[in-house]
């Protein structure tokens, strides 16, 4: 696989050769040796038992037919596209968790309760559960690069309408454009596995991946760091206190924009070439055999989808829980220590951020998905555990190793999702199975923070966190009884025996893609 320069970077110069000037020696494409698709077509073993069973003729049909050679290239492009997302992700994560880290300020600034405040956090998980659909439908059919504007622009407004909430009694503007920026989060968390899928090749997949989910977990990171150093605590002043706010929220706006542009100007459908055998075989469908209706029904008939659909949202809502109730959670037992509320939360996603990156490394190197997922999930139970029993010993430097440890299982968890979803779920379309990952996470996270903030007010923060240990446990459960099924990984590695129906990633295909490529390093 070579890296392409440019997008008019000439075929010759990458040292490919047309088919038409050379014929390729004999390889074996998907189980079969070029030109034989027809005398083997009719002998394709079938998939998972025989459910699954497709004649290798059809697949072979969406290969080169005739020596031709399947031309996969890397584009630098791909670089900028996931730098450009993780950025604007990281705004957004960022605007999320703004309001909770510093809950006591804003309740005492709007002068609304501390479940209204929690509100701010929970607007993203509610507004994600009815527009997931919409918005994985839209990324299906009208493409990444539409989505992406959507995304960032969404963020933006939402930014630049807080700004007009700087006064007491705006508790309802700064709810709005809450809201408007839980919208942009529905067309930005689905995105990490398709940019992944769409421009990385299969040995760089699983850490893209990470890395466009690390954005997210970048900016709570510094969404529990920054806020309480820009905005402390003057509830003698409102007036410096709305000046500090006013600061956090013009600096978000700015970015946010700057962003939005370059948004526009960095993303692209897709790579001129194909980065991996399993799209380019996803490529050579023409979008007319694509049902997004179909797609939907097919992923709720995949059992193991289904099994880490519920584990995925048990996880992922438990760090929603988490990560809103944290500031209640150590004031609770630290009088007058937001600011090292803020630490502790950064201390628990950057240390996920180290684990989705290795998490990723390691799936890329292994592609041992199933036993990887239910090692960290157990890892993130026994950390729970540890985290909920040391909170209240009096000592800070304590919790902020428990909630380091903590988060290095569970935020990195969030990346482990995603892949594995997409390699049991293929050719399903990678927004979609995302997509639905997080809706149930955001269904859980409301169920969560509500039940954990209920019992954290009325009994204590221990009651609150073995409640969503019991949850975790049973989320461990699910993750062993998932059936390993690597559909990707065995297209990318040459066995092609499913009935491949792909999702288009962009405007219908041109006829002379048909005919593809294939070179011979896969």
């Amino acid at each position: 696989m070579v890296e392409d320069g440019g997008e008019e970077e000439a075929e010759g110069e990458s040292g490919e050769m047309p088919a038409a000037a050379a014929a390729p020696p004999p390889q074996r494409c998907n189980g079969f040796l070029p030109g034989k698709e027809a005398e083997d077509g009719g002998r394709a073993a079938p998939a998972g038992g025989g459910e699954r069973a497709a004649p290798a003729a059809e697949a072979e049909a969406m290969l080169a037919a005739g020596g031709a050679r399947v031309e996969t290239r890397l584009s630098r492009r791909r670089l900028a596209v996931l730098a450009v997302f993780s950025c604007y992700s990281l705004v957004n994560a960022f605007q999320w968790i703004q309001y909770s880290i510093l809950s006591n300020v804003f309740a005492g600034f709007y002068g609304v309760s501390f479940t209204q405040i929690d509100w701010l956090s929970m607007v993203y998980m509610v507004a994600y559960v009815p527009l997931i659909l919409p918005a994985t439908w839209l990324l299906d059919t009208r493409g990444l690069r539409l989505t992406a504007l959507l995304g960032a622009g969404l963020n933006g407004l939402g930014a630049w309408l807080k700004c007009a909430s700087l006064a007491p009694g705006r508790y309802p503007l700064t709810l709005a454009a809450q809201a408007v920026c839980a919208v942009a989060q529905v067309f930005i968390l689905g995105l990490p596995s398709r940019i992944a899928s769409v421009w990385f090749g299969p040995t760089e997949v699983s850490t893209a991946c990470a890395v466009a989910v690390l954005g997210n977990q970048l900016g709570t990171a510094i969404g529990f760091l920054l806020p309480p150093v820009l905005v402390p605590n003057t509830p003698n002043d409102i007036n410096l206190m709305a000046h500090n706010i006013s600061i956090m929220f013009y600096g978000t706006a700015i970015v946010s924009t700057l962003l939005f542009f370059l948004t526009g100007v960095v993303f692209e459908e897709k790579p001129k070439y194909p980065p991996s055998h399993s799209q380019a075989v996803l490529q050579t469908m023409p979008p007319e055999d694509y049902s997004y209706k179909q797609s939907i029904i097919n992923l709720f008939k995949n059992i193991p989808f289904v099994l880490l659909l519920i584990s995925y949202g048990i996880m992922t809502g438990a760090f929603y829980s988490v990560s809103t109730l944290l500031n209640q959670m150590i004031v609770t037992h630290y009088e007058g220590e937001e600011v090292n509320a803020g630490r502790i939360g950064l201390t628990l996603v950057v240390a996920g951020m180290v684990g989705s990156i290795i998490c990723g490394l390691w799936l890329d190197y292994t592609k041992t998905y199933k036993q990887t997922t239910l090692i960290v999930y157990i890892l993130s139970f026994i950390g729970l555990l540890v985290f909920t029993f040391t909170l209240d010993l009096g000592y800070l430097i304590v919790v902020f190793v428990t909630g380091g440890v903590l988060g290095f299982f569970m935020t990195g968890y969030l990346p482990l999702g995603f892949e594995f979803a997409v390699e049991i779920t293929y050719p399903e379309s990678e927004g979609t199975s995302s997509g639905l990952l997080n809706a149930s996470a955001q269904i859980f996270g409301i169920v969560f923070t509500l039940v954990q903030g209920k019992l954290t007010t009325d009994y204590s923060p221990r009651a609150g966190n073995l409640f969503l240990c019991a949850w975790i446990f049973v989320g461990i459960i699910l993750t062993a009884l998932i059936k390993s099924d690597l559909r990707r990984h065995n297209v990318n590695s040459g066995i092609m025996n499913l009935d491949v129906k792909a999702v288009p990633v962009d405007s219908p295909v041109e006829p002379e893609s048909t005919t593809l490529k294939i070179q011979s390093a896969l």
